[in-house]
């Protein structure tokens, strides 16, 4: 590191658990985050802050009046930019030494593998069922470690994924592929705004201490919130042998 980025980096590096090598770390990561709207907005900025070196935004969506309430990323100004445009301007202001990629797209099972195979860590930011599991999915083939995080009314929820270890569940042993789960949006359900800061703050959290290996990530459980009454409660997932994802990549 420069003495500029010592200077930058200094109250991480003052960290003992962090120090200079775990800064390290950071700056020759990379963090895919797939979706650049309420949760990808505050999970962004952190990691670019914190000076994770790339940060590759995944998003097909525009700059709207309505995202504005909550979407931090994102100015009015920048009303009808691209979502991953935007999200690059403000990620080169806060940190111009961070590489941005900017991709305005809807990632297919082929496109997703590839970027997630380059991938230190995943950002799951998305709002669909779907999403989510074709990037479960990736993360599990490549053993990439997927922080998930999902919000909703007043509701939210995170948790780690891990593939990197045999016994952590995936996505897929928590929702199963073949069961319904009914789709939320919050463009008719609504939304509180600080909630999606509050998750995505902490996905932020999970990936950087999964890239400098500090402490113990949330592989393993749920944490969901309830911000009407700021209650947190705490879940514990197993492995399910059955999961016809992380079942057939690593047997029991």
């Amino acid at each position: 590191m420069n003495d500029q980025q010592l200077l930058r980096y200094s109250r991480h590096i003052l960290l003992d658990e962090i120090d200079i090598e775990g800064q390290s770390r950071l700056l020759a990561a990379h963090a895919l985050v797939i979706g650049a709207g309420g949760l990808g907005s505050p999970a962004a900025l952190y990691l670019a802050s914190a000076g994770l070196g790339k940060i590759t935004l995944v998003d097909d969506d525009t700059v709207d009046l309505t995202n504005l309430q909550r979407q931090i990323l994102h100015t009015t100004e920048r009303v009808g930019q691209l979502k991953v445009a935007s999200g690059k301007t403000a990620l080169a202001q806060l940190n111009p030494e961070v590489e941005v990629i900017a991709l305005a797209e809807r990632l297919e099972d082929a496109r997703l593998n590839a970027l997630i195979a380059d991938a230190t860590v995943v950002l799951d930011c998305s709002d669909n069922f779907a999403t989510r599991h074709a990037i479960n999915r990736a993360c599990v083939k490549h053993r990439v470690p997927l922080v998930s995080g999902a919000a909703i009314r007043f509701d939210g929820q995170i948790s780690v994924f891990d593939s990197r270890s045999d016994t952590s569940p995936c996505y897929a042993c928590l929702f199963p592929p073949d069961r319904h789960f009914e789709e939320v949006q919050c463009s008719t359900m609504g939304v509180f705004a600080p909630l999606v800061g509050i998750i995505g703050t902490m996905q932020a959290a999970e990936a950087l201490k999964l890239v400098a290996a500090v402490g113990t990530s949330l592989a393993g459980r749920l944490l969901i919130l309830d911000a009407r009454s700021m209650e947190w409660t705490s879940i514990t997932l197993a492995r399910d042998r059955n999961c016809p994802v992380c079942g057939v990549r690593h047997p029991v």
